[in-house]
């Protein structure tokens, strides 16, 4: 049997024009470059090569190279990419918990970037908080932190919550108000809006109207849908208000699909953290996870 060696080395030889410079393309020694020639030689019962100062192929080594160096090359490539594959899925897989919506604006263009396998789980931070306590997940990505000796919460990013709707809508009316800082009157706008809202207890909302009218929102939602992508579509499409972190604003803003209507008087922001125990992951899989959310 033809050992798989010979082959390559014939290629070298035949692609350097010398014992020496196959052997150093080979990392092998150079009397067993010319063992391996011999032998192929032997096996195949003729002359490959012409010894002169510089290996010259006989028509035959020119044939035989012809023959062989497509699939010799296929199989190399095969050897690499199959290698590849194996060290990819030695690659640890990282388990992330986060809000849907944040992950689809933030993070999934990151991606492709990413040196490690990830496994995603989408929900609220309270429940992803207790699955990161079993140890179901490695991180999660928290709108809020709790009180938990074991668990970090590393602040990431700070994101601003904005009053978007829809671009048809007049809003000359309000923006004459909040100018006049006429609150009353603007609050009393803005209640005769049709709202859609994240979840029954308005969490996104109440708080923005806490900071900017120092109560809580007299506002029945006509449509509640846990998906603030959702929301948002719905809005530009058919109408209506809601508040929302900018960032999943943005890309609707850009392209006239919805208009940011006020920030408020005064900014809303809310703090995002990096939860994870740290007894449990190393500070590259932190650094990791954190290059997702920048």
């Amino acid at each position: 049997m033809v050992n798989l060696e010979w082959y390559r080395t014939f290629k070298a030889v035949y692609q350097t024009g010398s014992l020496t410079a196959a052997s150093k393309a080979l990392f092998i020694s150079q009397p067993n470059v010319s063992q391996h020639l011999s032998a192929l030689e032997a096996h195949v019962g003729k002359q490959l090569f012409e010894r002169k100062p510089r290996l010259v192929p006989t028509d035959y080594g020119k044939l035989f190279y012809t023959q062989l160096v497509e699939p010799l090359e296929k199989l190399e490539n095969l050897e690499v990419s199959f290698t590849a594959l194996c060290r990819r899925q030695q690659l640890p897989t990282i388990r992330l918990g986060t809000v849907k919506e944040l992950f689809h604006s933030v993070s999934l263009k990151r991606l492709t970037h990413l040196s490690s396998d990830l496994t995603v789980s989408f929900g609220i931070t309270k429940d992803l908080l207790a699955k990161l306590s079993d140890g179901d997940l490695d991180f999660v990505v928290a709108t809020h932190q709790v009180d938990r000796k074991d668990i970090v919460f590393e602040p990431v990013f700070t994101e601003s919550f904005v009053l978007a709707g829809n671009p048809a809508l007049d809003i000359s009316a309000f923006r004459t108000l909040v100018k006049r800082q006429d609150w009353n009157k603007a609050e009393e706008w803005l209640l005769q809006q049709t709202w859609f809202a994240y979840s029954a207890d308005l969490a996104i909302i109440r708080r923005f109207w806490l900071v900017n009218f120092q109560k809580r929102p007299a506002i029945k939602p006509r449509f509640i849908i846990p998906d603030m992508n959702t929301i948002l579509q719905a809005i530009s499409e058919y109408g209506g208000l809601t508040i929302a972190a900018d960032y999943l604003v943005k890309d609707l803003k850009k392209t006239g699909k919805l208009i940011e209507i006020w920030k408020g008087s005064i900014p809303t922001t809310n703090t995002i953290y990096l939860a994870y125990n740290k007894t449990k992951t190393t500070m590259a899989q932190v650094e990791l996870v954190k290059s997702l959310l920048k």
